[in-house]
């Protein structure tokens, strides 16, 4: 069984993975340049990215590099990762009431070819005051994720609804990201 390579440096990408019963044999963020293309939209932006990514990591032939790319879209506007709390208050204030799509595409750079798959949740922020964007800016939980959020921290109770796979917003769309490991011959595995 080829050996699997999780291009991302992301502790929840790897949690999900175990959720699974997937553990990568090795850890190996790919280091690419992430800025979108001028005109590029979410999902071609999100994809072309995870392929990079898989594509950037060193990894013998007969391994299998898995990465992806979260971003979240606001209509065409991508949020990205907030640069300091200023931007990531800023983005909350882009999202309070208001619905968005989060986009993640992954990529298996497999022994005999490349796979791919693109997944769109839709998710709603319920209208935030001006204490609850204080409070998620001042509990640093905006960092190191697309968007100024993530769903599984503190801003859970100001996400009132989605439309689609949660894990998906996570960060790792489990369903698909199985399918894909599934058609290259990867198995879930005992915990090592």
């Amino acid at each position: 069984m080829p050996r699997l390579i999780l291009a991302s440096a992301s502790p929840r990408r790897a949690e999900l993975l175990a959720q699974a019963g997937y553990f990568p044999d090795a850890l190996a963020p790919a280091q690419i340049d992430e800025t979108p293309r001028p005109g590029e939209l979410p999902r071609a932006c999100a994809l072309r990215l995870a392929i990079a990514k898989a594509s950037a990591v060193e990894a013998a032939a007969a391994d299998a590099v898995l990465a992806a790319d979260t971003i979240v879209a606001l209509g065409r506007r991508m949020l990205g990762k907030p640069r300091d709390a200023a931007e990531a208050e800023s983005f909350l204030r882009l999202l309070s009431g208001r619905r968005h799509r989060v986009v993640t595409a992954i990529a298996l750079r497999g022994p005999e070819r490349l796979r791919s798959r693109t997944v769109e949740t839709a998710v709603r922020f319920k209208r935030l005051s001006e204490g609850e964007i204080a409070a998620h800016v001042a509990s640093d939980d905006w960092q190191d994720k697309a968007g100024g959020y993530g769903i599984q921290g503190r801003a859970g109770a100001l996400i009132p609804w989605i439309n689609g796979s949660y894990s998906n917003v996570v960060g790792l769309p489990l369903a698909e990201t199985v399918g894909l490991l599934a058609a290259a011959g990867i198995r879930p595995a005992a915990r090592p």
